[in-house]
């Protein structure tokens, strides 16, 4: 299969909304839908942010179809598709292809993390992508499953003719300049964190798969837009603008401050599923002033 997926743009990884205790789905594709038009590139489901690890097989084939069914033509729709294991990842994979996703995004298998060798690692990536129907994308993200890909692994992996490109939430832009650096043009490098947005774009990312685009997706995309057009110093004034919202959502109150946030800007977010906690009073007081200093609610 050829590389063919472009991927040039801002692309939400989407959270998964909850109504007592079920997936929202008339919620869900709301959020899609206006999304959709903020002038990003595509939707990631099933991604960190939609609380994947907490959703029942059904469940992830069901947001994959509602999710499908609310974007337009012109978006792409990515999926997250890895588990723990080579074959069952390889399944997920097929049936998100069946419903209509055009790229998948596999995280790194981490639950015998020391077993995850680079061996390991570069067996489980190729024989999902030798299985696939659609490109793959390899998800980095250190943060969550305890393993960084190292960069020979990367390179290998690269070449592969169904690989297409990499998300690396690790928030290293040093790391991604040397992926960047060493990997073919069409090889898409794509920053999975909104802090390292400016400085990833400025080394030549394509795009980002950002959190904080589901509840500023305009101005990740004005960021990306400035950088293009050579307006950096406008940019980097909104890229640290977005910086304490980016911070709050993801480090400090996590997937609970993104809905939360989400709430507040006009998106529907709700609770996270337990055992995840919502925000107490408290914390959503401390997240409504950052979003008004960053003016995306008003006082």
């Amino acid at each position: 299969m050829e590389k063919k997926i472009d991927l040039n743009g801002i692309i939400p990884p989407i959270t998964t909304p909850f109504e007592k205790g079920d997936v929202a789905h008339g919620k869900l594709a709301r959020n899609v839908a206006r999304l959709s038009r903020s002038g990003i590139r595509g939707i990631l489901v099933l991604g960190s942010n939609g609380e994947y690890p907490y959703l029942s097989e059904a469940e992830k084939r069901a947001a994959v179809k509602t999710v499908v069914q609310a974007t337009t033509d012109d978006m792409v729709v990515l999926a997250g598709t890895g588990c723990e294991s080579t074959p069952e990842t390889i399944r997920l994979t097929r049936d998100c292809a069946d419903l209509g996703v055009q790229a998948a995004l596999v995280v790194t298998p981490c639950y015998y993390g020391g077993k995850m060798t680079p061996a390991a690692l570069e067996n489980h990536f190729v024989q999902v992508a030798d299985h696939a129907p659609i490109p793959i994308l390899l998800y980095n993200v250190p943060k969550f499953t305890g393993i960084n890909i190292d960069l020979t692994t990367i390179l290998k992996l690269s070449g592969h003719p169904n690989i297409v490109g990499i998300k690396d939430s690790s928030g290293n832009v040093a790391q991604i300049g040397e992926i960047l650096a060493n990997v073919d043009k069409e090889f898409q490098v794509l920053v999975g964190t909104a802090g390292a947005l400016y400085a990833s774009l400025s080394l030549g990312c394509p795009g980002g798969i950002l959190a904080l685009a589901n509840v500023a997706p305009k101005a990740c995309v004005q960021i990306q837009r400035l950088l293009s057009e050579g307006h950096r110093l406008p940019a980097r004034d909104l890229q640290l603008k977005m910086l304490p919202v980016n911070r709050a959502v993801t480090g400090t109150y996590g997937i609970a401050g993104l809905k939360a946030a989400m709430d507040m800007v006009g998106y529907f977010g709700g609770k996270p599923r337990p055992p995840l906690m919502p925000l107490d009073e408290t914390a959503r007081q401390e997240l409504k002033g950052i979003l008004i200093t960053a003016g995306l609610v008003s006082p």
